[in-house]
């Protein structure tokens, strides 16, 4: 397929924006999540299972993604396109995020033609809610000592154990699971197996989880003598390491394929430099402060940086010498981009960043401060940045472990 013509793209990019302009939703009642990780109440559930639903019918979600499992059939530019055009408008965040972005792009790459059929257009539509099962309490980040087991029983499989931080658990009709099926192997990652695990079957539960921030999204999953079936394996028994490497590839950015959608909103420098003219220091524009003018700049510069950043990814000639130095190390520079440009907006607040959400005197109804504190779970989830700093150090730079 050859790329789309100027013309196609300027074409397409208006149908998208006239597209959005006029559907995407009002405000609701109540408070709509800013990260698909903090989706807590039955009515931002529904309401944002419907909106991606409204996205996905008319065309803008997985427009990429083969026809013959429900996507599109597009080139992927009108895919980035029409994701562009959500953010421009204020979209809300898509729901599915880790079906969309993690599960969807791992089916298609390493999935049979059955699991496809089965999995990837409920991923779309938002009926097929999944949630990721990699964490365990005991364990942290040493994804590769997971002893959550699964032993195979006839035509099923058998697990028991207990994943932590499975967002959506409590709504989700599908997890991505690693578990232990091959018990004392003399390499810890060899006993591993991947699993596309039903969530509504007799002995698992998930148990929400309250935040920092107040608000839930996370839980914590309990699987008791649970019984999947035996088809629910992805890849071979014992190879559940490299499939969930794979997975963390699409999950860090690392690796394409994603269906789009946004699935976090975050203030742009532009809006901090907005902030910075309504916000007042000694009785004045935060902005007239010299200080203040500098950081903006400096951030400004960087978060046009990072925007760059995804074009040159895929333009070859840029990336010869380290040609995985961005795929690699695009988590860790956006998450902390992030959590950084909130930390930045509440220190212009002065005596009113201690408002919350909620509170009349709050700026902006305390959205930096929110942001700001839900910034923490980007920056762990998925590898925290400390694991992610040695990921960019090992494999890119070619430092040594030790």
């Amino acid at each position: 397929m050859s790329s789309p013509s100027k013309r196609e793209r300027d074409e397409y990019r208006a149908e998208a924006s006239a597209w959005f302009e006029e559907n995407v939703p009002a405000q609701p009642d109540f408070m709509l999540p800013l990260t698909f990780m903090e989706v807590g109440t039955d009515d931002q559930f529904h309401f944002l299972c419907d909106w991606q639903n409204r996205v996905y019918e008319a065309g803008y979600l997985g427009a990429a993604w083969p026809k013959e499992y429900g996507g599109g059939g597009l080139d992927q530019a009108f895919q980035d396109i029409a994701t562009e055009q959500m953010r421009r408008h204020g979209s809300p965040i898509m729901l599915n995020t880790i079906g969309l972005s993690w599960a969807g792009p791992l089916i298609l790459d390493m999935g049979t033609h059955e699991q496809r059929e089965r999995y990837i257009k409920g991923i779309l539509s938002a009926e097929d809610i999944w949630c990721q099962g990699f964490s365990e309490p005991d364990h942290g980040s040493d994804l590769g000592n997971a002893q959550t087991r699964a032993v195979r029983d006839g035509d099923e499989w058998v697990i028991n154990g207990t994943k932590i931080w499975t967002t959506h658990g409590n709504y989700a009709k599908y997890m991505i699971l690693l578990a232990r099926s091959i018990p004392d192997t003399p390499n810890k990652y060899a006993g591993l197996s991947f699993f596309l695990s039903p969530m509504r079957v007799p002995g698992i539960e998930a148990i929400p989880i309250r935040k920092l921030t107040g608000e839930y999204g996370f839980t914590e999953t309990f699987f008791t003598d649970a019984r999947i079936p035996g088809d629910s394996l992805i890849g071979e028994e014992g190879q559940g390491w490299a499939v969930a490497m794979r997975t963390l590839e699409y999950e860090r950015s690392a690796r394409g394929g994603q269906a789009g959608g946004l699935s976090i909103k975050v203030p742009d420098a532009e809006e901090v430099v907005d902030l910075a003219r309504r916000a007042r220091r000694s009785g004045r524009p935060a902005i007239e402060d010299p200080v203040v003018r500098d950081k903006l700049v400096e951030l400004l510069i960087e978060d046009r940086g990072l925007g760059l950043c995804g074009a040159r990814q895929r333009l070859a000639p840029l990336n010869q010498e380290r040609p995985f130095s961005l795929g690699l190390s695009s988590k860790l520079m956006q998450t902390e981009f992030i959590r950084r440009l909130n930390e930045f907006a509440i220190s212009m607040q002065g005596a009113r960043a201690a408002y919350y959400v909620g509170d009349p005197d709050a700026i902006d109804d305390g959205t930096s401060q929110r942001s700001y504190l839900n910034a923490f779970s980007a920056t762990i989830g998925g590898g925290t940045s400390q694991i992610q700093a040695n990921i960019v150090a090992e494999h890119v730079l070619g430092l040594p472990k030790s």
